[in-house]
């Protein structure tokens, strides 16, 4: 299995066709062959869960049987033409799954990777649905997680996406190294007890955490190469 996300950028006059590639495009993922799974989803500004939407920037997270199912649509796909001719810029990663835990959608779309040796750079996609009488909670600590997260040791870049705005959110972040993610998510005070909060308090009504090796990346994300000097893929 292969997972890709792309992330395109749409000219600030092609924001109505931005709006309306979220309906259009179903039908082609639908029918694309070796397409297991897929989201169509905005983005926030700030590289996490944000309830600011970026109008111009939308992403595409899909899992493939193979590398040559994915390579067949970015190739030559409707939508694929579609970025290019109303897009001013895309980045994608491509990812091989090591560990998956809970659902999305009632679906396990990663299987049920359970790698524990890696040690090289990482992706982490931590993806909710929230409780609506929950809301609030949730969103009085997001700021300071986006924080601790961009200032934590080994973190290189995140971007927030999600399904539908303020309920159904996920960010998706690249690190150097596993222990470098543990110790954001155990080693800082305030970050742990959110994550305490979040059980104690019942946020989320389905979530899903998942970590995958990177394995290909190309493209520009806000005007330049993210992982650039960063990461060396095999």
């Amino acid at each position: 299995m292969i997972v890709s996300l792309t992330i395109v950028r749409y000219r600030k006059a092609f924001i109505p066709f931005a709006l309306l590639a979220m309906a259009l495009h179903r039908l082609p993922l639908m029918l694309q062959k070796g397409c297991t799974f897929w989201k169509l989803m905005g983005c926030g500004r700030n590289g996490s869960f944000d309830l600011t939407p970026d109008w111009q920037q939308w992403g595409l997270l899909a899992s493939w049987n193979t590398r040559e199912d994915f390579d067949r649509f970015y190739q030559g796909s409707f939508i694929t033409g579609w970025w290019k001719k109303l897009t001013t810029e895309s980045w994608t990663l491509l990812a091989e799954p090591l560990q998956a835990h809970g659902k999305w959608d009632g679906t396990e779309p990663f299987g049920h990777p359970n790698v524990k040796d890696y040690t090289g750079s990482i992706a982490v996609l931590t993806r909710a649905t929230i409780h609506l009488n929950r809301l609030k909670n949730f969103w009085s600590h997001v700021d300071v997680a986006a924080q601790l997260m961009a200032k934590s040791k080994g973190y290189i870049t995140s971007v927030g996406i999600g399904e539908a705005p303020v309920f159904r959110q996920a960010t998706f972040s690249i690190w150097e190294s596993v222990d470098d993610v543990k110790a954001f998510a155990y080693g800082s005070r305030e970050h742990a007890d959110i994550i305490k909060k979040t059980r104690s308090e019942g946020w989320y009504s389905e979530e899903m955490f998942a970590r995958f090796k990177p394995v290909a990346a190309w493209g520009t994300l806000n005007g330049t190469d993210p992982l650039q000097g960063k990461i060396k893929f095999d």
